[in-house]
Protein backbone atom coordinates (compact mmCIF):
# COMPACT_ATOMS: atom_id res chain seq x y z
CA UNK A 1 0.00 0.00 0.00
CA UNK A 2 3.08 2.33 0.74
CA UNK A 3 4.61 1.72 -2.52
CA UNK A 4 1.27 2.36 -4.37
CA UNK A 5 0.77 5.40 -2.47
CA UNK A 6 4.37 6.83 -3.05
CA UNK A 7 4.50 5.91 -6.45
CA UNK A 8 1.18 7.48 -7.41
CA UNK A 9 2.06 10.17 -5.91
CA UNK A 10 5.21 11.05 -7.98
CA UNK A 11 3.55 10.25 -11.18
CA UNK A 12 0.18 12.92 -10.08
CA UNK A 13 3.26 15.70 -9.33
CA UNK A 14 6.12 14.89 -12.24
CA UNK A 15 4.32 13.67 -15.18
CA UNK A 16 3.89 16.50 -17.53
CA UNK A 17 1.38 14.54 -19.91
CA UNK A 18 -1.93 13.80 -18.00
CA UNK A 19 -2.95 10.61 -19.98
CA UNK A 20 0.40 9.38 -19.20
CA UNK A 21 0.14 10.33 -15.31
CA UNK A 22 -3.15 7.93 -15.24
CA UNK A 23 -2.03 5.00 -17.43
CA UNK A 24 0.33 4.61 -14.65
CA UNK A 25 -1.42 5.30 -11.94
CA UNK A 26 -4.12 2.33 -13.23
CA UNK A 27 -0.86 0.25 -13.72
CA UNK A 28 0.17 0.74 -10.23
CA UNK A 29 -3.10 -0.31 -8.62
CA UNK A 30 -4.17 -2.63 -11.07
CA UNK A 31 -1.04 -4.72 -10.73
CA UNK A 32 0.30 -4.55 -6.96
CA UNK A 33 3.75 -4.15 -6.46
CA UNK A 34 4.48 -5.23 -10.30
CA UNK A 35 3.36 -1.91 -11.31
CA UNK A 36 5.11 0.37 -9.05
CA UNK A 37 8.34 -1.76 -9.72
CA UNK A 38 7.89 -0.89 -13.54
CA UNK A 39 7.38 2.69 -12.88
CA UNK A 40 10.31 2.94 -10.87
CA UNK A 41 12.12 1.31 -13.43
CA UNK A 42 10.81 2.91 -16.68
CA UNK A 43 8.41 5.64 -15.76
CA UNK A 44 10.66 8.29 -13.63
CA UNK A 45 12.52 10.26 -16.00
CA UNK A 46 16.01 9.56 -14.58
CA UNK A 47 17.86 11.54 -17.78
CA UNK A 48 17.00 14.61 -16.79
CA UNK A 49 17.97 13.36 -12.58
CA UNK A 50 21.46 11.99 -13.67
CA UNK A 51 22.36 15.22 -14.94
CA UNK A 52 21.01 18.16 -12.57
CA UNK A 53 23.75 19.84 -10.88
CA UNK A 54 26.73 17.67 -12.90
CA UNK A 55 26.95 20.54 -15.40
CA UNK A 56 27.28 24.47 -15.50
CA UNK A 57 26.60 26.68 -18.33
CA UNK A 58 28.28 27.77 -21.33
CA UNK A 59 27.49 31.69 -20.02
CA UNK A 60 29.96 30.63 -17.20
CA UNK A 61 32.80 30.11 -20.16
CA UNK A 62 31.51 32.30 -22.34
CA UNK A 63 33.46 36.42 -23.17
CA UNK A 64 31.44 39.22 -23.50
CA UNK A 65 29.91 39.87 -26.87
CA UNK A 66 28.09 42.98 -26.24
CA UNK A 67 29.98 44.86 -28.96
CA UNK A 68 28.34 42.83 -31.12
CA UNK A 69 25.09 42.41 -29.94
CA UNK A 70 21.94 42.91 -31.43
CA UNK A 71 19.24 43.94 -29.52
CA UNK A 72 14.90 43.10 -31.02
CA UNK A 73 15.00 46.63 -32.33
CA UNK A 74 18.41 46.35 -34.17
CA UNK A 75 17.37 43.22 -35.80
CA UNK A 76 14.01 44.44 -37.18
CA UNK A 77 15.85 47.10 -39.39
CA UNK A 78 18.29 44.32 -40.33
CA UNK A 79 15.49 42.40 -41.96
CA UNK A 80 13.07 43.67 -44.71
CA UNK A 81 10.32 45.43 -44.07
CA UNK A 82 8.06 42.18 -45.01
CA UNK A 83 9.96 39.90 -42.90
CA UNK A 84 9.92 42.26 -39.40
CA UNK A 85 7.75 40.05 -37.60
CA UNK A 86 10.56 37.26 -37.10
CA UNK A 87 11.91 39.68 -34.56
CA UNK A 88 8.80 37.64 -32.27
CA UNK A 89 11.63 34.50 -32.98
CA UNK A 90 14.62 36.54 -31.45
CA UNK A 91 13.19 37.52 -28.63
CA UNK A 92 11.53 34.08 -27.68
CA UNK A 93 15.18 32.47 -28.07
CA UNK A 94 17.04 34.96 -26.24
CA UNK A 95 14.34 33.93 -22.92
CA UNK A 96 14.94 30.37 -23.89
CA UNK A 97 18.73 30.38 -23.85
CA UNK A 98 20.07 33.71 -22.18
CA UNK A 99 22.55 33.63 -25.12
CA UNK A 100 23.22 36.82 -27.20
CA UNK A 101 21.85 37.37 -30.54
CA UNK A 102 25.00 38.63 -32.43
CA UNK A 103 25.54 40.12 -35.92
CA UNK A 104 28.60 40.42 -38.26
CA UNK A 105 28.83 36.75 -38.88
CA UNK A 106 29.18 34.80 -42.31
CA UNK A 107 27.70 30.86 -42.36
CA UNK A 108 27.98 28.65 -45.31
CA UNK A 109 26.82 25.71 -46.37
CA UNK A 110 28.74 22.69 -47.40
CA UNK A 111 27.05 20.03 -48.93
CA UNK A 112 28.55 16.40 -48.23
CA UNK A 113 31.47 15.26 -46.70
CA UNK A 114 33.08 16.15 -50.67
CA UNK A 115 32.35 19.84 -49.49
CA UNK A 116 32.38 19.66 -46.25
CA UNK A 117 35.54 17.49 -44.91
CA UNK A 118 37.93 19.00 -47.64
CA UNK A 119 36.83 22.45 -45.68
CA UNK A 120 37.39 21.23 -42.07
CA UNK A 121 40.78 19.71 -42.79
CA UNK A 122 42.26 22.92 -44.83
CA UNK A 123 41.43 24.67 -41.17
CA UNK A 124 43.06 21.99 -39.28
CA UNK A 125 46.40 22.43 -40.91
CA UNK A 126 45.32 26.09 -40.85
CA UNK A 127 45.45 26.12 -37.37
CA UNK A 128 47.74 28.27 -34.84
CA UNK A 129 46.80 27.77 -31.68
CA UNK A 130 43.64 25.38 -30.70
CA UNK A 131 41.35 23.28 -32.31
CA UNK A 132 38.45 21.96 -30.55
CA UNK A 133 36.42 18.92 -31.76
CA UNK A 134 32.86 17.66 -30.91
CA UNK A 135 31.44 14.54 -32.68
CA UNK A 136 28.81 11.93 -32.29
CA UNK A 137 30.72 9.59 -35.06
CA UNK A 138 33.78 9.29 -35.75
CA UNK A 139 34.73 6.32 -37.52
CA UNK A 140 37.77 4.42 -37.83
CA UNK A 141 37.91 4.31 -41.95
CA UNK A 142 39.61 6.38 -44.64
CA UNK A 143 37.23 9.69 -43.92
CA UNK A 144 38.38 9.12 -39.62
CA UNK A 145 41.89 8.54 -40.82
CA UNK A 146 42.10 11.78 -42.87
CA UNK A 147 41.26 13.77 -39.60
CA UNK A 148 43.51 11.90 -37.36
CA UNK A 149 46.50 12.68 -39.59
CA UNK A 150 45.60 16.60 -40.24
CA UNK A 151 45.27 16.49 -36.18
CA UNK A 152 48.00 14.40 -35.36
CA UNK A 153 50.24 17.17 -37.47
CA UNK A 154 48.90 19.97 -35.96
CA UNK A 155 49.90 17.85 -32.51
CA UNK A 156 53.32 18.00 -33.58
CA UNK A 157 53.16 22.08 -34.73
CA UNK A 158 52.23 22.79 -31.05
CA UNK A 159 48.50 23.39 -31.63
CA UNK A 160 46.40 22.44 -28.43
CA UNK A 161 43.78 19.96 -29.42
CA UNK A 162 41.10 18.47 -27.56
CA UNK A 163 38.75 16.17 -29.51
CA UNK A 164 35.42 14.62 -27.49
CA UNK A 165 33.79 12.04 -29.66
CA UNK A 166 30.27 10.46 -27.83
CA UNK A 167 30.99 6.62 -26.85
CA UNK A 168 28.35 4.98 -28.42
CA UNK A 169 29.42 6.71 -31.48
CA UNK A 170 32.84 5.18 -31.11
CA UNK A 171 31.37 1.88 -31.59
CA UNK A 172 30.41 2.31 -35.06
CA UNK A 173 33.57 0.98 -35.95
CA UNK A 174 36.06 -1.00 -34.41
CA UNK A 175 38.73 -0.24 -32.78
CA UNK A 176 37.70 3.33 -31.72
CA UNK A 177 39.80 5.63 -33.46
CA UNK A 178 40.27 7.76 -29.84
CA UNK A 179 43.51 5.11 -29.86
CA UNK A 180 44.91 6.52 -32.66
CA UNK A 181 44.48 9.50 -31.60
CA UNK A 182 45.95 9.62 -28.33
CA UNK A 183 49.01 7.46 -30.05
CA UNK A 184 49.23 10.37 -31.95
CA UNK A 185 49.36 13.21 -28.72
CA UNK A 186 46.06 14.14 -29.65
CA UNK A 187 44.09 14.57 -26.36
CA UNK A 188 40.65 12.88 -26.75
CA UNK A 189 37.99 11.82 -24.55
CA UNK A 190 34.58 9.94 -24.74
CA UNK A 191 31.20 11.74 -23.78
CA UNK A 192 29.62 9.20 -20.64
CA UNK A 193 30.93 6.06 -21.95
CA UNK A 194 28.83 3.67 -20.95
CA UNK A 195 30.28 0.57 -19.66
CA UNK A 196 27.89 -1.33 -17.61
CA UNK A 197 24.76 -1.11 -19.25
CA UNK A 198 22.47 -0.62 -16.39
CA UNK A 199 24.36 1.72 -14.74
CA UNK A 200 24.19 4.11 -18.25
CA UNK A 201 21.46 3.61 -20.56
CA UNK A 202 23.33 2.89 -23.87
CA UNK A 203 21.23 5.17 -25.88
CA UNK A 204 20.23 7.91 -23.70
CA UNK A 205 22.51 10.81 -22.37
CA UNK A 206 24.16 10.91 -25.91
CA UNK A 207 25.70 13.52 -27.48
CA UNK A 208 24.98 14.32 -30.60
CA UNK A 209 26.28 17.52 -31.16
CA UNK A 210 28.71 18.23 -34.16
CA UNK A 211 31.38 21.25 -33.51
CA UNK A 212 34.93 22.03 -34.60
CA UNK A 213 36.23 25.37 -33.80
CA UNK A 214 39.67 26.46 -34.98
CA UNK A 215 41.87 28.82 -33.23
CA UNK A 216 38.69 30.71 -31.59
CA UNK A 217 37.71 32.16 -34.64
CA UNK A 218 36.26 29.78 -37.40
CA UNK A 219 34.08 27.11 -36.59
CA UNK A 220 32.31 24.22 -38.18
CA UNK A 221 29.20 22.53 -37.25
CA UNK A 222 25.80 21.33 -38.77
CA UNK A 223 24.59 17.72 -39.01
CA UNK A 224 27.12 16.02 -40.09
CA UNK A 225 29.42 13.13 -38.38
CA UNK A 226 33.07 11.88 -39.80
CA UNK A 227 32.88 8.75 -41.75
CA UNK A 228 33.29 7.38 -45.38
CA UNK A 229 29.37 7.66 -45.88
CA UNK A 230 29.31 11.41 -46.33
CA UNK A 231 32.11 11.22 -49.27
CA UNK A 232 29.57 10.33 -51.88
CA UNK A 233 31.75 11.65 -54.63
CA UNK A 234 33.45 8.69 -53.80
CA UNK A 235 30.88 5.78 -54.52
CA UNK A 236 30.67 4.50 -50.62
CA UNK A 237 28.72 1.35 -49.78
CA UNK A 238 25.98 3.52 -48.16
CA UNK A 239 26.17 7.06 -49.51
CA UNK A 240 25.17 9.63 -46.73
CA UNK A 241 24.07 13.05 -48.25
CA UNK A 242 23.98 15.57 -45.49
CA UNK A 243 24.73 19.53 -44.92
CA UNK A 244 27.32 21.00 -42.88
CA UNK A 245 28.06 24.99 -42.15
CA UNK A 246 31.21 26.65 -41.92
CA UNK A 247 30.76 29.49 -39.55
CA UNK A 248 32.88 33.09 -38.51
CA UNK A 249 31.91 35.67 -36.39
CA UNK A 250 31.23 36.46 -32.93
CA UNK A 251 28.83 33.34 -32.79
CA UNK A 252 31.76 30.83 -32.92
CA UNK A 253 32.48 32.26 -29.28
CA UNK A 254 28.85 30.46 -28.60
CA UNK A 255 30.01 27.48 -30.43
CA UNK A 256 33.35 27.29 -28.05
CA UNK A 257 31.38 28.10 -25.18
CA UNK A 258 29.34 24.52 -25.97
CA UNK A 259 32.18 22.57 -26.47
CA UNK A 260 34.20 23.78 -23.33
CA UNK A 261 31.42 23.06 -21.37
CA UNK A 262 31.13 19.48 -22.66
CA UNK A 263 34.53 19.33 -22.26
CA UNK A 264 34.81 20.38 -18.37
CA UNK A 265 32.00 18.16 -17.86
CA UNK A 266 33.58 14.85 -19.56
CA UNK A 267 37.00 15.68 -18.20
CA UNK A 268 36.98 17.82 -15.98
CA UNK A 269 39.62 20.34 -17.38
CA UNK A 270 38.48 23.58 -18.10
CA UNK A 271 39.29 25.62 -21.15
CA UNK A 272 40.61 29.37 -20.72
CA UNK A 273 42.28 31.98 -22.50
CA UNK A 274 42.94 33.55 -25.85
CA UNK A 275 43.92 30.35 -27.34
CA UNK A 276 40.47 29.47 -26.92
CA UNK A 277 38.77 32.11 -26.89
CA UNK A 278 40.59 35.15 -29.03
CA UNK A 279 38.84 38.85 -28.43
CA UNK A 280 35.85 38.41 -30.73
CA UNK A 281 36.72 39.72 -34.45
CA UNK A 282 33.34 40.58 -37.26
CA UNK A 283 33.19 38.66 -40.78
CA UNK A 284 32.68 40.02 -43.64
CA UNK A 285 28.83 38.54 -43.61
CA UNK A 286 25.55 39.65 -43.02
CA UNK A 287 23.95 36.96 -40.98
CA UNK A 288 22.72 37.45 -37.16
CA UNK A 289 22.78 34.60 -35.36
CA UNK A 290 22.61 33.00 -32.09
CA UNK A 291 23.48 29.17 -30.58
CA UNK A 292 20.93 27.07 -29.08
CA UNK A 293 22.26 24.27 -26.87
CA UNK A 294 19.95 21.65 -25.98
CA UNK A 295 19.79 18.86 -23.96
CA UNK A 296 18.07 17.02 -21.27
CA UNK A 297 19.59 19.09 -18.55
CA UNK A 298 19.16 22.70 -17.77
CA UNK A 299 18.58 22.81 -21.62
CA UNK A 300 15.67 20.79 -21.73
CA UNK A 301 13.23 21.65 -24.87
CA UNK A 302 14.74 24.14 -25.81
CA UNK A 303 14.86 22.78 -29.47
CA UNK A 304 11.23 21.83 -29.27
CA UNK A 305 10.21 24.94 -28.16
CA UNK A 306 12.53 26.90 -30.78
CA UNK A 307 10.32 25.01 -33.45
CA UNK A 308 7.30 26.15 -32.00
CA UNK A 309 8.10 29.02 -31.82
CA UNK A 310 9.55 29.65 -35.45
CA UNK A 311 6.01 27.97 -36.67
CA UNK A 312 4.26 30.65 -34.61
CA UNK A 313 6.29 33.50 -36.42
CA UNK A 314 6.00 32.21 -39.80
CA UNK A 315 3.63 33.85 -42.11
CA UNK A 316 4.17 32.94 -45.58
CA UNK A 317 5.91 29.58 -46.06
CA UNK A 318 8.11 26.77 -43.95
CA UNK A 319 10.74 24.28 -45.13
CA UNK A 320 11.56 21.93 -43.45
CA UNK A 321 14.12 18.67 -44.15
CA UNK A 322 15.02 16.42 -41.43
CA UNK A 323 15.94 12.31 -41.58
CA UNK A 324 14.06 11.33 -38.80
CA UNK A 325 10.34 12.78 -38.69
CA UNK A 326 8.60 11.40 -35.66
CA UNK A 327 6.97 14.81 -34.16
CA UNK A 328 4.56 15.15 -31.26
CA UNK A 329 0.94 15.72 -31.04
CA UNK A 330 1.75 19.20 -30.25
CA UNK A 331 4.39 19.85 -33.07
CA UNK A 332 1.58 18.06 -35.43
CA UNK A 333 -0.49 21.08 -34.03
CA UNK A 334 1.87 23.74 -34.85
CA UNK A 335 2.24 22.05 -38.62
CA UNK A 336 -1.24 21.55 -39.55
CA UNK A 337 -2.46 25.29 -37.82
CA UNK A 338 0.56 26.76 -40.06
CA UNK A 339 -1.00 24.94 -43.45
CA UNK A 340 -4.75 26.08 -41.90
CA UNK A 341 -3.75 29.52 -42.19
CA UNK A 342 -2.87 29.20 -45.43
CA UNK A 343 1.44 29.55 -45.14
CA UNK A 344 2.85 26.83 -47.57
CA UNK A 345 4.05 24.03 -45.28
CA UNK A 346 6.90 21.63 -46.87
CA UNK A 347 8.51 18.70 -44.97
CA UNK A 348 11.49 16.92 -46.93
CA UNK A 349 12.17 13.56 -45.85
CA UNK A 350 14.02 10.49 -47.01
CA UNK A 351 12.55 8.05 -49.44
CA UNK A 352 14.64 5.17 -48.24
CA UNK A 353 15.60 5.05 -44.39
CA UNK A 354 18.22 4.07 -42.88
CA UNK A 355 16.25 3.13 -39.90
CA UNK A 356 13.62 1.13 -40.76
CA UNK A 357 11.57 1.03 -37.73
CA UNK A 358 11.59 5.22 -37.57
CA UNK A 359 10.16 5.04 -41.16
CA UNK A 360 7.28 2.78 -40.34
CA UNK A 361 6.43 4.94 -37.58
CA UNK A 362 6.62 8.02 -38.70
CA UNK A 363 4.83 7.01 -42.17
CA UNK A 364 1.95 5.95 -39.13
CA UNK A 365 1.49 9.50 -38.56
CA UNK A 366 1.61 11.10 -42.17
CA UNK A 367 -2.47 11.13 -42.78
CA UNK A 368 -2.44 13.62 -39.40
CA UNK A 369 -0.39 16.43 -41.40
CA UNK A 370 -1.73 15.50 -45.03
CA UNK A 371 -5.27 15.86 -43.97
CA UNK A 372 -4.74 19.74 -43.28
CA UNK A 373 -2.78 20.67 -46.16
CA UNK A 374 0.91 20.05 -45.25
CA UNK A 375 3.19 18.84 -48.38
CA UNK A 376 5.38 15.49 -47.66
CA UNK A 377 7.65 14.95 -49.82
CA UNK A 378 9.67 11.44 -50.34
CA UNK A 379 13.26 12.58 -51.56
CA UNK A 380 15.21 9.89 -53.82
CA UNK A 381 17.94 7.99 -52.74
CA UNK A 382 20.97 8.19 -51.55
CA UNK A 383 19.59 9.04 -48.14
CA UNK A 384 19.62 12.35 -46.56
CA UNK A 385 21.12 13.03 -43.37
CA UNK A 386 20.34 17.25 -43.42
CA UNK A 387 18.58 18.86 -40.94
CA UNK A 388 17.70 22.09 -42.31
CA UNK A 389 14.23 24.70 -41.18
CA UNK A 390 13.85 27.82 -43.90
CA UNK A 391 10.73 30.15 -42.52
CA UNK A 392 9.79 33.37 -45.01
CA UNK A 393 12.35 33.21 -46.98
CA UNK A 394 14.45 35.10 -43.94
CA UNK A 395 15.57 32.56 -41.17
CA UNK A 396 17.02 29.57 -41.09
CA UNK A 397 17.91 26.96 -38.23
CA UNK A 398 20.39 24.55 -38.23
CA UNK A 399 22.61 22.12 -36.17
CA UNK A 400 21.76 18.61 -35.03
CA UNK A 401 18.40 18.01 -34.15
CA UNK A 402 15.93 15.87 -35.63
CA UNK A 403 12.53 16.41 -35.46
CA UNK A 404 12.11 12.87 -33.40
CA UNK A 405 11.55 12.54 -29.51
CA UNK A 406 14.91 11.22 -28.38
CA UNK A 407 16.79 14.10 -30.60
CA UNK A 408 14.42 16.65 -28.79
CA UNK A 409 14.40 15.17 -24.99
CA UNK A 410 17.32 12.66 -24.67
CA UNK A 411 20.36 13.88 -26.84
CA UNK A 412 22.47 17.04 -26.18
CA UNK A 413 21.96 19.00 -29.28
CA UNK A 414 22.92 22.01 -30.86
CA UNK A 415 20.67 24.14 -32.76
CA UNK A 416 21.57 27.48 -34.62
CA UNK A 417 19.30 30.50 -35.51
CA UNK A 418 20.15 32.33 -38.86
CA UNK A 419 18.86 35.94 -40.00
CA UNK A 420 19.79 36.48 -43.39
CA UNK A 421 17.84 36.58 -46.75
CA UNK A 422 21.25 35.41 -48.60
CA UNK A 423 20.83 31.94 -46.37
CA UNK A 424 17.77 31.59 -46.49
CA UNK A 425 18.02 31.86 -50.24
CA UNK A 426 21.08 29.39 -50.96
CA UNK A 427 19.20 26.84 -48.35
CA UNK A 428 15.77 27.28 -50.42
CA UNK A 429 17.56 26.40 -53.31
CA UNK A 430 19.12 22.85 -51.79
CA UNK A 431 15.10 22.04 -50.38
CA UNK A 432 13.78 23.24 -53.90
CA UNK A 433 16.40 20.47 -55.66
CA UNK A 434 15.40 18.11 -53.13
CA UNK A 435 11.42 18.69 -53.93
CA UNK A 436 12.22 18.44 -58.08
CA UNK A 437 13.94 15.11 -57.33
CA UNK A 438 11.18 13.58 -54.80
CA UNK A 439 7.76 11.41 -55.09
CA UNK A 440 5.15 13.84 -53.56
CA UNK A 441 3.15 11.62 -50.24
CA UNK A 442 -0.19 11.92 -50.78
CA UNK A 443 -3.15 11.36 -48.32
CA UNK A 444 -4.63 8.48 -50.52
CA UNK A 445 -1.43 6.70 -51.15
CA UNK A 446 -1.12 6.66 -47.26
CA UNK A 447 -5.09 5.26 -47.01
CA UNK A 448 -3.98 2.80 -49.93
CA UNK A 449 -1.18 0.53 -47.87
CA UNK A 450 -2.26 -2.89 -47.36
CA UNK A 451 -3.39 -3.72 -43.99
CA UNK A 452 -0.27 -5.99 -42.55
CA UNK A 453 2.13 -2.55 -43.73
CA UNK A 454 -0.75 -0.28 -41.69
CA UNK A 455 -0.34 -2.79 -39.13
CA UNK A 456 3.32 -2.55 -38.79
CA UNK A 457 3.77 1.00 -38.83
CA UNK A 458 0.99 1.25 -36.05
CA UNK A 459 3.05 -0.77 -33.88
CA UNK A 460 5.72 0.67 -34.69
CA UNK A 461 4.47 4.12 -33.86
CA UNK A 462 3.96 2.87 -30.54
CA UNK A 463 7.40 2.87 -29.79
CA UNK A 464 7.49 6.71 -31.13
CA UNK A 465 8.75 7.78 -27.61
CA UNK A 466 12.20 5.99 -27.83
CA UNK A 467 13.14 6.23 -31.36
Amino acid sequence: MALSIGTSAHAVLYKRDSRAAVAWVGLIWLAPVVGAVLYILLGINRVRRRVAGARGSELQHLPSLAEFSCSPEELTQLLPAERGHLVEMARLVERLTDLTLVKANRVEPLFDGDQAYPSMLEAIRGAKRSISLLVYIFSNDAAGERFVRALADAAKRGVEIRVLVDDVGLRYSMPPVTQKLRAAGVSAARFMPAIRPWATPYFNLRNHRKIMVVDGTLGFTGGMNIREHHLCGERPAFPTRDTHFRVEGPVVQELQATFVEDWQFTTGERLSGEAWFPPPQASTGRVTARTIPDGPDHHLDRMRLGFHGALGVARHSVRIVTPYFLPDATLIAALNTCALRGISVDIVVPSVNNLKMVAWASMAQMWQLLEWGCRVWMSAPPFDHSKIMVVDEALSIIGSSNWDPRSLRLNFELGMECYDQELAERLIETVDERIRHARRLTLKQVDRRSFPVRLRDGLARLAAPYL
